[in-house]
């Protein structure tokens, strides 16, 4: 039986601030959906009377899975839908939306079923609160449920006061959806305050779900003829046996979005947008640069909108920027370099303000980045350090060195040929006409050469 633990977040901002959020939220969400459907991303589809309507979420549950679950939901009820059976395979996510997510569940008249599958999929942590949200519960064979208990960003346990807060708020939440749904309400509140996980068949005998199906086909023959009371007195009985199934994934404006909104594809826009921003400070014109840093500063900044974020985690990523500006100007010996690695790491870890391990940037990617940006700042110190060190090659110092051609006899001053201009020369001792002479000196404006033996070519 598997224990692994997955917490959910329910800490977070006041009720009215994360209103606020989310209302805003919506809204950037909604006009972009507005957006992609007029550049046709979006196909409309009218679904077939009394269907089944098939919802894929194989994802962490975050703010883009909240609005595309409660969409279609909304479509699905506008639609007289026979039933929603969202497909489920998640680790966990954020408490914010997981609490969005079962509301809108609750809300819908339209019966809904959450179907853990594929075998080997999991529904932990939030998306065991989903599961215990559903009108059906049903789970796929060799799929696992539970661990959703409460832990710090590393595993660790909470503080007791803070520990104690969270989980007596979720032991209610999980209770109330057990309950209401005649559900083994003992068993789901052991899912959080003992973080245990349940099998299938544990699931099953303990009456966590109604439904053990092979697959998809099976599920709709099992929920035929099943008895939905959505409301009071409202009992409605399904025929999903012969019904048509509307599959509903996400399109691919959701899809795109969603992989935005995941902390480590943020982390790595934020990072190497503002280092394609700086290579254009540095290289006025290159234009490339400046665009790609641009774009990818916009998606981090939306991924990063819809998370909640820790201002401190992105002023330690533009502190580290900086720092690798200064090494480019400032001789540190590596000092300034060093510190800004350790501010990209530390600002990749505290990036994500939430104790959701699933939702928290991947520490390889942060260390690969790290890693990337510590030798391309290495390589460009280097090349500084060579050209400063590299002989100069124009004006007075330039001249000092190079090869010549006496255009007469010098005894001791006459004309020389050098760099493609004749010069006045005054020579150390007697030089011949058409003899090769090094320049050893210059001084207003006249070379002082000697006789050498060395090519001009």
């Amino acid at each position: 039986m598997r224990t692994s633990t997955i917490m959910i977040d329910l800490k977070g901002p006041t009720l009215d601030t994360a209103q606020a959020a989310m209302t805003r939220r919506k809204r950037l969400f909604l006009l972009l959906a507005v957006l992609s459907a007029a550049l046709g991303v979006v196909a409309a589809e009218s679904p077939p009377q009394k269907a089944v309507w098939h919802l894929p979420l194989r994802d962490v549950v975050h703010p883009v899975a909240a609005d595309y679950l409660e969409r279609r939901l909304e479509e699905a009820d506008r639609a007289g839908a026979e039933a929603v059976v969202i497909e489920l395979d998640t680790p966990g996510g954020l408490g914010a939306s997981m609490h969005e997510i079962t509301t809108d569940m609750l809300a819908t008249r339209t019966p809904v079923v959450v179907y853990v599958s594929p075998r080997g999929a999991q529904a932990a942590s939030a998306g065991f609160f989903l599961l215990m949200a559903s009108d059906v519960a049903a789970m796929a064979p060799d799929t696992v449920t539970g661990a959703a208990a409460a832990v710090g960003s590393e595993g660790q346990d909470l503080p007791e006061t803070l520990g104690k807060k969270i989980e007596q708020d979720s032991l209610a939440r999980i209770r109330g959806l057990a309950e209401a749904r005649g559900r083994n309400a003992t068993l789901a509140e052991e899912a959080i305050s003992k973080a245990r996980s349940f099998t299938a068949k544990e699931a099953l005998e303990a009456k966590l779900i109604e439904l053990l199906a092979d697959d998809f086909d099976a599920l709709l023959r099992d929920l035929d003829g099943r008895r939905i009371e959505k409301r009071p007195g409202e009992v409605r009985v399904l025929a999903t046996r012969e019904a048509p199934v509307h599959r509903v994934p996400m399109t691919t404006f959701e899809r795109l979005l969603s992989i935005l909104v995941n902390p480590t594809i943020a982390f790595l826009l934020l990072s190497l947008g503002g280092t394609a921003l700086v290579v254009e400070l540095y290289n006025p014109g290159a234009i490339l640069p400046g665009v790609l840093g641009a774009i990818f500063l916009v998606l981090a900044f939306y991924g990063l909108s819809v998370m909640p974020v820790n201002a401190t985690g992105v002023a330690l990523i533009a502190l580290a920027l900086l720092f690798f500006i200064a090494e480019i100007k400032v001789t540190s010996f590596g000092l300034l370099s060093v510190a800004g690695v350790v501010c990209l790491v530390l600002g990749g870890l505290m990036l994500i303000e939430t104790e959701e391990p699933a939702l928290k940037v991947s520490r390889w990617a942060i260390g690969s980045l790290s890693l990337i940006v510590l030798a391309s700042v290495a390589v460009l110190s280097i090349a500084v350090y060579t050209s400063h060190r590299r002989q100069v090659a124009t004006g007075k110092e330039g001249l000092i060195g190079q090869i010549g051609t006496a255009r007469g006899a010098l005894s001791p001053r006459g004309k020389v040929f050098i760099q493609g201009e004749i010069w006045n020369a005054e020579a150390e001792d007697p030089v011949g006409e058409g003899e090769s002479v090094e320049v050893v000196d210059v001084r207003d404006l006249k070379l002082r050469v000697r006789r050498t033996t060395a090519s001009t070519f």
